[in-house]
């Protein structure tokens, strides 16, 4: 189902940018989800060429973005996939039967494949009548439904054929996922922490420390814990380390773009120890199937829009634009 936005939902969503408000909304057949998104900005490319991992450095992704405040959470999974009208697809061979593995409002969405989280962003950009940032072939819901790449006329920067030019939101590539947690505007930091605060483990009660395994499990018994339950970290979000696996948009191995290549994860999991929440760790898993594991989330990211949206509408003009190259997440309410 495809929604189009109205002129007073742009000059609502404009004036929640221009305040500095951190959230946009999205409309669902049940009423809408809300997403809250922080601001990455600042030139990292002092940072450039720092291991971050087997087989990647960091480069700076050489614009500002918004990214996700939180991971997406089950509550606005539902609000889409109510709102989709058609079944999602796991992978190219069955219909996703949305079988959450840890069930809450809050909780992050799990057991997602890359295919799932692509199909999330999409329907983002759509219902708010913006361009798809993914391709898929096919139709949905069916067998023959399957991923593939844009052209360089219409890939972002004439280059990643994975995310198309006019897309606003979309999941961050490893470069902004990295950034967004471990920048601190010098360098990148081994862990997302703030100034005077150090890796702990939190009860998801607290509202201090992180989800992950140190010596015994976070919770009992274990598994995710609401989002935003531990530290806020030092960029402005919350369990980019630990909590669920984060898929990324970018592959594994750079320039590998197509099936059946894999997507890289970040951020570790309730399931792991501290280096695997450190921006040295990343995994590699194919974008579906038996990948669809009890622990994969993801968080999204979006288009910084243009300071000129609130004087284009103060002269009655439709505000559509947006600064290329940006990022922005959100929450539900």
């Amino acid at each position: 189902m495809r929604y189009t936005t109205t002129i007073s939902a742009l000059i609502v969503g404009c004036m929640m940018v221009a305040s500095g408000a951190a959230a946009d909304t999205f409309p669902t057949v049940s009423g809408q989800i809300e997403i809250d998104f922080v601001s990455i900005t600042g030139d990292a490319s002092g940072a450039n060429e720092t291991n971050i991992g087997q087989s990647k450095t960091f480069t700076d992704p050489g614009h500002d973005f918004r990214i996700g405040t939180f991971e997406v959470t089950q509550g606005q999974w539902n609000g889409f996939k109510d709102s989709l009208g058609v079944p999602i697809t796991g992978t190219p061979t069955y219909a996703y039967d949305d079988d959450q593995y840890y069930v809450g409002e809050d909780l992050p969405v799990n057991k997602i494949t890359w295919y799932e989280a692509a199909q999330f962003t999409n329907w983002l950009n759509t219902s708010t009548g913006h361009h798809p940032a993914y391709r898929f072939t096919g139709t949905q819901g069916e067998t023959d439904y399957s991923v593939s790449l844009w052209t360089s006329a219409e890939a972002d920067n004439g280059t990643n054929l994975i995310r198309h030019k006019d897309a606003f939101y979309f999941l961050p590539t490893e470069d902004e996922w990295v950034k967004a947690a471990y920048w601190n505007g010098s360098t990148i930091q081994t862990y997302a922490t703030r100034v005077g605060e150090s890796l702990h483990q939190g009860d998801g009660v607290s509202g201090t420390g992180w989800n992950y395994y140190d010596g015994g499990y976070a919770l009992d018994p274990r598994g995710p814990w609401n989002v935003g339950s531990g530290s806020e970290e030092l960029n402005g979000t919350y369990d980019m380390m630990g909590n669920a696996y984060e898929w990324v948009e970018s592959p594994y191995l750079d320039g590998q773009y197509a099936e059946p290549y894999s997507r890289a994860q970040r951020g570790g999991s309730f399931n792991n120890q501290a280096i695997s929440l450190s921006s040295d760790s990343r995994l590699a898993f194919d974008l579906y199937g038996e990948q669809a594991l009890f622990l994969m989330g993801f968080r999204v990211a979006a288009a910084i829009p243009e300071p000129s949206c609130l004087a284009l509408l103060s002269i009655g003009g439709m505000c559509v634009r947006w600064r290329r190259n940006s990022t922005r997440v959100l929450r539900r309410s």
